[in-house]
């Protein structure tokens, strides 16, 4: 086995949680993550991300921006499905060298790493996305500026025992990897 087999075994172990409890790691266990997360790899070392943390009552303010950004009145309970909610936000910055794709990658690589030391502290995570990240009323109620992008929320609790021992997917690598052509 190499070095790297207690990190390969814990990606082949990760999965998403759609069903958390109501415990949640504190901000400083959260904080400590985020440090080991931040080390993706980034081009030229711009950063161009930032994290909101979403607990308590700022749920249910994200519920209502939801149902907004749907065209409902009241509040969506989605929110709550998890005591933690994580906004992951890219913050693209000018750059000549860097394109905005590029660092919304960068973004979107600290949250599956992120994801990842979640889960390895025992914690359950499912990252959601869809067209209310885009909504006026979303970024309103995340206070996002200019060149900053909601790419989703790391929905974090914690792990049900009754579903611990669920089989994890595997995925036959060699359907994806090829050679490139003409070698």
């Amino acid at each position: 086995m190499t070095e790297a087999a207690p990190a390969l075994a814990a990606m082949a172990r990760r999965r998403s949680w759609s069903k958390v409890d109501e415990t949640a790691p504190s901000h400083d266990e959260l904080l400590e993550l985020v440090a080991a997360a931040g080390r993706v790899a980034d081009h030229s070392s711009l950063h161009p991300w930032r994290l909101i943390e979403i607990r308590g009552d700022a749920r249910l303010r994200l519920g209502r921006a939801l149902n907004k950004a749907n065209g409902e009145s009241g509040t969506s309970s989605k929110p709550m499905r998890a005591p933690l909610l994580i906004a992951v936000v890219a913050t693209v910055h000018k750059s000549e060298k860097v394109p905005a794709w590029e660092q919304e990658a960068v973004a979107s690589g600290v949250a599956h790493m992120l994801s990842l030391a979640l889960d390895e502290a025992g914690w359950g995570v499912l990252w959601r996305t869809g067209h209310p990240t885009r909504s006026k009323a979303v970024a309103k109620a995340h206070g996002l500026r200019k060149k900053e992008r909601l790419l989703g929320w790391l929905y974090v609790g914690g792990k049900p025992a009754s579903s611990r021992s669920e089989r994890v997917k595997t995925i036959d690598a060699a359907s994806f990897v090829s050679q490139m052509p003409g070698a």
